[in-house]
């Protein structure tokens, strides 16, 4: 008797936002090649068209949509074409997009703070919104949001980051007792990598420095490592699992 493939995503759709590089294209193509149907988004057009074309060329299903995550008419668009690539039927939200403002306390602007958690914690909100009406209630529905350990341990020089980030966390745990009774999990993940957002950091000596003593496996992960964690996540494999943060940061917070 074969057994069968719980970490497949043949049959499935999902929409991945901020997919134009870093986690979030991994998480695409990890998906495309788990057998989803992906529609890349990114507030720009030109790498969510790039992501795209690449995996349609490798042999995937993908479509490109520009999205801002706080423009609630935007997210509504985007859900409503991502669900035509699944007849109807969006399986998997992925809220990745995000962004940075980094500055001392004494010295975060209040246009700097809203704007961290307008496109991290009100865009998840608004993209979770956006798909509700087309995620199934046949078990295979899921959102996965990406939270940081900044939203766990809290962090210094980016209290909007971390302030965005533990509201994610929030946002999991009530979406996942809600949506519980429509059989859909919701879990996030928190994850460190080499990616745009963390190039300032690791650009810095010093500050390269402090935050690989703080990982006990000692270095920086690729992309690519970190996007099965979401194809584990968006899978039959997590069929009861929800609720739930797991950390993919080389043991950053234990």
């Amino acid at each position: 008797m074969p057994t069968p493939d719980v970490f497949s995503l043949a049959g499935r759709c999902a929409l991945v936002t901020g997919a134009g590089s870093g986690i979030g294209a991994a998480v695409a193509e990890a998906y495309a090649r788990a057998g989803a149907a992906v529609l890349v988004t990114d507030v720009d057009s030109s790498p969510a068209i790039a992501v795209a074309t690449q995996i349609t060329a490798a042999g995937g299903t993908a479509e490109h949509h520009v999205l801002d995550v706080r423009d609630r008419d935007a997210a509504d668009a985007a859900a409503a074409h991502a669900a035509t690539l699944g007849g109807g039927t969006l399986h998997i939200l992925v809220n990745n997009a995000g962004a940075i403002a980094p500055a001392m306390f004494g010295d975060l602007e209040e246009e700097a703070f809203r704007r961290v958690v307008d496109i991290h914690l009100v865009g998840s909100y608004t993209c979770a919104k956006a798909v509700l009406r087309y995620l199934p209630d046949d078990g295979t529905g899921r959102i996965i949001n990406v939270t940081s350990a900044a939203g766990l341990t809290g962090t210094i020089g980016q209290a909007n980051y971390g302030a965005a980030k533990a509201g994610v966390i929030g946002l999991t745990k009530s979406l996942a007792r809600e949506l519980a009774r429509r059989h859909v999990t919701v879990n996030a993940l928190a994850p460190l990598a080499a990616t745009p957002m963390t190039q300032n950091i690791r650009a810095n000596e010093k500050l390269a420095a402090k935050t690989l003593a703080r990982i006990p496996l000692g270095r920086w992960a690729q992309p690519e490592e970190i996007a099965p964690s979401f194809v584990f996540f968006a899978s039959d494999a997590a069929s009861y699992i929800t609720g739930q943060v797991l950390p993919v940061d080389g043991g950053t917070v234990i």
